[in-house]
C-alpha cells in the first residue's frame, strides 16, 4: 500500500503520522512545493519580527521523518491522473499511488481589483509570501492592508514593527464585527488606533496604482458603495488579506469535483476513487438544505487529517467537529472563543463583563440558563475546563462558581474571576 499526501501542513502531517501509527509497513510519501519540512504556519509573523528563527518553527527534527519512514518529496504537483492512480510533478516526475490525500490548504482571496498582481502586492499565507515580504518592505514608508481579519492585523503588526506607517482599509463598520460582538470589536478598534496605526472603517479598495514600471505606488480607496475611482493614498506595500479560500486548483485541473472547496463526504472521501481531501481545502457535504461546511482553523485541520488517514486505510469513521474553538492575538489582546458566540441563536442571552480600563472582557452566551458559548479578551482560560463546561451543558451559576479553575493567567497577575462572577450574578438577578 502506497499512501501519497500532497501538502505538509498540519493536516498532511497529522494524516501521515496517524497512517504510520495504524499501518507500520505501508509506504508513505508526503509532497510539498513550499518547504522541505513541516513548519508552524502561524509562526510566520514571529519569524519576520525576529522573535523566532525558521528552525524554531519546525515541531520535529529533520531526522524525525526518516525515523518514521515517511518519504519527503519537494515539488509542485501539476495534475492527478485519477484513472491511472498517478500524479505528475512540475519537473516531469511521476508517482503512482494506491490512496491519495489532497491537503493543499488555502490561498489568499483576490476579488479582481485592478492592479492586484503588481509587484509590492501580496497576501500572507506561505513561506513564499514571507520571502516576498522581505523584498517588498525594502525602502517602504507606508503599507496599506486591505481586509479586517486576523491575518490582516498580523501583517499590519509586522510592517509596523519595521517602522512602516500602516493604514488598514476595512469594509466593516467596526473591526471584524462580522465575527466579533460589538464590545470585543470596539476593543480591537481602540488597540489598533492606540498602536499608532491608521484604521479606516467602512472603506474599500478600488484599485492598486501602478508606478509605470509594474510596481504598486499607491491605492485608490473610497467609502463602501461610493461611486467613482476614489481617493489616492500613496504606499509602497499593499497587503491583500480579505480572507482565504480553499486551494482547489489541483483538484479542478484534475477533474475532481469541487464547489467552494474540494467536495468530500464526512469520511473525507472525494467523488474520485481512492482520492481524499482534508483541511482548509475541503468542503464537507451536507444533505438537504443545510449549507456545506468549510472549516479553516488549526485544530480542525489536524482532526480532519487523522480521520482522512483512517479512511485511506479502509475505515469508515466520520469526522466530528466537536466544540468550536479558536484563539488568536489582536496586537497585545489575547482572544479565545468557545462554542456558539455570534450565531444569533433563538432565545440566546448574553452576560458581559469588562474591567474599568476596557482592556479585558468575558462574555457568556446562554439559552435557558445553559451556557452555549463564551469569549475571553485580554485573559487566558484553560481549554480543558472551558470545553467541559460546554460539553456537559453547565448552567451559568455553575460556570461562574468554577471560574477560578479556568483562569490561566501567569502567577502574580491580578485575578478577575471573583469580580466577573459577582457582576454577572448581579446582572442575572
Amino acid at each position: 500500500m502506497h499512501l501519497v499526501i500532497i501538502g505538509n501542513g498540519i493536516t498532511g502531517v497529522s494524516a501521515a503520522l496517524r497512517a504510520r501509527e495504524l499501518a507500520p509497513d505501508c509506504k508513505i510519501t508526503m509532497i510539498s512545493g513550499e518547504s522541505d519540512f513541516h513548519y508552524s504556519r502561524p509562526a510566520l509573523m514571529y519569524i519576520f519580527m525576529g522573535h523566532m528563527g525558521y528552525q524554531e518553527t519546525k515541531p520535529y527534527e529533520n531526522s524525525f521523518w526518516c525515523d518514521q519512514r515517511i518519504d519527503l518529496v519537494r515539488g509542485w504537483v501539476t495534475s492527478v491522473e485519477v484513472e491511472d492512480h498517478a500524479i505528475a510533478l512540475h519537473d516531469g516526475r511521476r508517482l503512482s499511488y494506491d490512496k491519495l490525500l489532497l491537503a493543499t490548504g488555502a490561498e489568499s482571496n483576490k476579488f479582481g481589483w485592478p492592479g492586484q498582481d503588481l509587484d509590492g502586492v501580496q497576501g500572507l499565507y506561505s513561506l513564499m509570501d514571507l520571502k516576498k515580504l522581505y523584498t517588498n518592505v525594502e525602502g517602504a514608508r507606508r503599507g496599506v492592508i486591505v481586509g479586517g481579519g486576523l491575518i490582516g492585523l498580523e501583517l499590519a503588526e509586522m510592517l509596523h514593527s519595521r517602522g512602516i506607517d500602516v493604514t488598514l482599509l476595512v469594509r466593516e463598520s467596526s473591526y471584524w464585527n462580522n465575527v466579533l460582538p460589538a464590545e470585543e470589536s470596539e476593543m480591537v478598534n481602540r488597540a489598533i488606533r492606540a498602536s499608532g496605526m491608521d484604521l479606516r472603517l467602512s472603506t474599500e479598495l478600488k484599485s492598486v496604482v501602478d508606478n509605470g514600471s509594474g510596481r504598486a505606488c499607491g491605492v485608490m480607496w473610497a467609502a463602501v458603495g461610493a461611486d467613482g475611482d476614489g481617493e489616492q493614498l500613496d504606499c509602497q506595500v499593499v497587503g491583500l488579506t480579505a480572507g482565504v479560500s480553499p486551494n482547489k486548483t489541483l483538484a479542478s485541473v484534475s477533474n475532481i469535483d469541487c464547489g467552494r472547496g474540494i467536495l468530500v463526504d464526512w469520511t473525507l472521501r472525494t467523488h474520485a476513487k481512492d482520492v481524499f481531501a482534508a483541511g482548509d481545502c475541503a468542503e464537507l457535504e451536507n444533505d438537504g438544505d443545510e449549507r456545506n461546511k468549510i472549516e479553516q482553523v488549526w485544530y480542525t485541520g489536524k482532526a480532519q487529517g487523522v480521520i482522512a488517514a483512517e479512511s485511506m486505510l479502509g475505515g469508515d469513521k466520520e469526522y466530528a467537529p466537536g466544540i468550536w474553538f479558536n484563539s488568536a492575538k489582536f496586537l497585545d489582546i489575547e482572544y479565545q472563543t468557545y462554542g456558539q458566540v455570534g450565531f444569533g441563536l433563538p432565545g440566546e442571552q448574553h452576560l458581559v463583563w469588562q474591567d474599568k480600563q476596557a482592556s479585558r472582557l468575558f462574555r457568556i452566551v446562554h439559552i435557558d440558563n445553559i451556557v452555549v458559548g463564551f469569549n475571553a479578551m485580554g485573559m487566558r482560560w484553560r481549554h480543558r475546563v472551558c470545553e467541559k463546561w460546554l460539553a456537559e451543558k453547565w448552567t451559568v451559576d455553575r460556570v461562574l462558581a468554577d471560574l477560578a479553575d479556568a483562569g490561566f493567567d501567569p502567577e502574580f497577575f491580578k485575578r478577575f474571576e471573583g469580580e466577573i462572577a459577582l457582576t454577572m450574578s448581579g446582572a442575572q438577578n
